[in-house]
């Protein structure tokens, strides 16, 4: 991880971060800040998720999600794919054929969403019924 970061530090002349710095999310001009950013979202957590199982068809993924849009779907596939998480695949056929499956980095990143999956849904009734002693408390 470091490495990475050195690099594209060093390679960013936008970058005010010296090369030497440690990776610090808490930095905003980090670039360890902006990948944390790019899964932050709910599409790019399912979709690395959803991935998990082997390579999907764009309509697969669509209603594996369940109420994502196409424009969101295909907008979330093209950043992933062009921050190396995703590796789109096309089978040259006609129809078209295309598949997304995780690249290394990807696989690397869903083993640990995965546990965070877990852990919402374990932890769903907890979280529902502190909202709604908030919400209770509030409108008293």
């Amino acid at each position: 991880m470091t490495i990475t970061h050195l690099l594209v530090t060093m390679n960013n002349p936008d970058t005010r971060t010296s090369a030497t710095s440690v990776p610090d999310v808490f930095d905003p001009t980090c670039s360890s800040r902006h990948a944390l950013e790019l899964i932050a979202g709910k599409w790019p957590m399912l979709i690395l998720s959803a991935l998990e199982g082997g390579p999907m068809r764009n309509a697969a993924l669509m209603r594996r999600l369940g109420d994502i849009s196409q424009k969101m779907l295909t907008q979330t596939l093209k950043e992933l794919e062009r921050n190396g998480l995703v590796i789109r695949e096309d089978k040259k056929t006609v129809p078209p054929h295309v598949e997304y499956s995780l690249s290394p980095l990807g696989r690397s990143l869903s083993e640990t969403l995965l546990v965070l999956d877990r852990w919402a849904e374990t932890h769903f009734g907890a979280l529902d019924a502190a909202r709604e002693r908030y919400d209770a408390d509030r409108n008293r």
